[in-house]
């Protein structure tokens, strides 16, 4: 097995020719958040990843092995939800408050400009389109937002994983989040405009 215990970010500094020619390896958010993990490069060639203790692997970094050879991580496709706003009900500002919803469950989570992306969770789903948000399933790589107190060296550390509430917590929301249109906690947001939420 061959040993990885050194990161570059993005692999910064490196000439592209070497990038090009560097093995790969796919990772899930779900291992890319270890500091210790075992992996197969595209070369076939175990490796032992061992980093310095709350280091997260993004897409894009390199990992150096003990042997002075270069791994690309590429994050893998794994299931996600997809959550975009409706347009016929409601704004992109929609995406907001479901990210100060989602953060103060410390869900980690996707910021996109024009969607979010979460982990799979029915609860939070539901959550979510209560909210008149789209929720789809889909399969495409995670990259959650690094938290803003990180402690490692380069600017995209792992988001903060915290308890997650009961089941009750997510009830149906306050008056005030609700749309100014008679929609109430049981409007199931199914309008046949198009698309299933």
């Amino acid at each position: 097995m061959l040993t990885a215990n050194k990161l570059m970010p993005q692999g910064g500094g490196l000439a592209p020719v070497l990038l090009k020619r560097a093995a790969t390896v796919e990772l899930d958010w779900d291992v890319r958040q270890k500091s210790r993990f075992d992996a197969t490069d595209s070369q076939g060639r175990q490796l032992g990843v061992f980093l310095p203790r709350g280091t997260t692997v993004r897409g894009g970094d390199v990992l150096v092995a003990e042997d002075g050879s270069l791994v690309k991580v590429i994050a893998a496709k794994q299931p996600v939800l997809v959550i975009t706003h409706c347009s016929e009900h409601g704004t992109l500002f929609d995406l907001m408050r479901a990210a100060y919803h989602l953060g103060n469950r410390h869900v980690p989570i996707e910021l996109k400009p024009d969607h979010l992306k979460i982990e799979p969770d029915h609860v939070l789903a539901g959550m979510l389109r209560s909210m008149h948000l789209i929720v789809r399933e889909a399969e495409e790589a995670f990259e959650p937002e690094g938290g803003a107190y990180g402690a490692q060296g380069h600017s995209h550390g792992g988001a903060p994983v915290g308890p997650v509430l009961h089941p009750d917590a997510y009830a149906a929301p306050h008056p005030h989040d609700r749309a100014p249109d008679d929609h109430g906690p049981s409007h199931d947001h199914a309008h046949g405009h198009g698309h299933s939420h």
